[in-house]
């Protein structure tokens, strides 16, 4: 298929492209390289669109010049406390644009999409794992903004008969490319296994762990790591899954759940390097423990997580950093 990356450029999509191109689809970027970078697309060779989404003549132009089947979106901002702090502009980037490209998708006649959904879409859930069933009562400005393109899709299938869409909710993405290609570079920089390695790598002065009193065995906050390919192979699935169903909601996680000390541990064991650790409250808003009930996925796309240990994803990424201990072009 002809697939138009949008985000294409940034790190899940970046990965997403290199994944399509080895499965044997046609990618093209769209990116604005406000959040990614201009490094990738010479890395991995495919055709490229620097412009920005809301610019409906351009994408009207890549969607047709491209004769593009299908479009996954990566393109959202996706800080949480960024989120909180200017939540216009969340809505405004990764509600009203959205709403835009598929308004522009509409007039181009291309009628599949794939959307970068989030765990954050479910809040504090009652119960884990975390299934499709459970409610969806987003804390967040950011979690509000991706379900509230959920609602939109799901409503856009009434009037547009044509039109099929899956919705992957992902939980913590993690790793990078096996080969070493390419790599993780937000700035700033969040994640816990970059933020780890940067510290051993001496880029950052070291890591702070927030809360050890959590009911959890040891204290720290329990998440489910999925790296980064396994999500990519995940999004091409769906797309092809669209041969014969309208509508995917879907969860990606290995549906096991690590906790920040039992992934600092890790990352120790892989480095062979001490990690400089303090320990400081907890943070407000920051959940005792998420991870997924991966079944959906396995059952309707065929798609099981390769990487569950995170030891193998610790080291994927940290082939890429000790390379690229600023990331790209740094």
């Amino acid at each position: 298929m002809n697939v138009l990356v949008a985000g294409g450029a940034g790190y899940i999509g970046s990965h997403t492209v290199k994944r399509l191109k080895e499965a044997g689809h046609n990618p093209v970027i769209y990116d604005n390289v406000g959040r990614g970078h201009r490094e990738v697309i010479d890395i991995l060779k495919v055709p490229a669109v620097i412009a920005d989404l809301n610019d409906r003549p351009k994408l009207l132009a890549a969607l047709r010049d491209h004769k593009i089947d299908t479009v996954m979106h990566f393109a959202a901002y996706a800080y949480v406390g960024e989120s909180v702090d200017q939540p216009l502009m969340y809505y405004q980037n990764n509600v009203a644009t959205t709403v835009n490209v598929l308004d522009t998708m509409k007039e181009a006649g291309v009628s599949r999409f794939v959307f970068s959904s989030t765990c954050a879409t479910y809040g504090d859930p009652d119960s884990i794992p975390i299934t499709e069933d459970e409610k969806q009562l987003p804390v967040s400005p950011y979690g509000r903004s991706k379900l509230m393109v959920e609602h939109v899709l799901k409503d856009l299938q009434v009037g547009w008969k044509d039109f099929k869409f899956a919705a992957l909710r992902y939980f913590n993405a993690c790793g990078c490319a096996t080969d070493g290609t390419i790599g993780e570079d937000h700035d700033p920089e969040t994640h816990l296994i970059p933020v780890i390695l940067q510290a051993i790598l001496g880029v950052k002065p070291g890591i702070t762990v927030f809360g050890t009193d959590y009911p959890t065995k040891d204290g720290t906050n329990v998440r489910d790591y999925i790296h980064v390919d396994d999500l990519a192979d995940a999004h091409i699935l769906a797309m092809e899954k669209l041969d014969t169903l309208k509508t995917v909601f879907c969860n990606l996680g290995t549906g096991n759940g690590f906790s920040v000390k039992e992934i600092i541990a890790t990352a120790e064991k892989v480095t062979g390097k001490k990690v400089p650790v303090t320990f400081g409250p907890r943070r407000a808003g920051d959940a005792i423990a998420l991870y997924a009930n991966p079944k959906r996925a396995k059952d309707l796309l065929g798609w099981e997580a390769k990487h569950k240990n995170p030891e193998s994803i610790i080291q994927s990424a940290w082939n890429w950093f000790k390379d690229h201990p600023r990331g790209y072009g740094k």
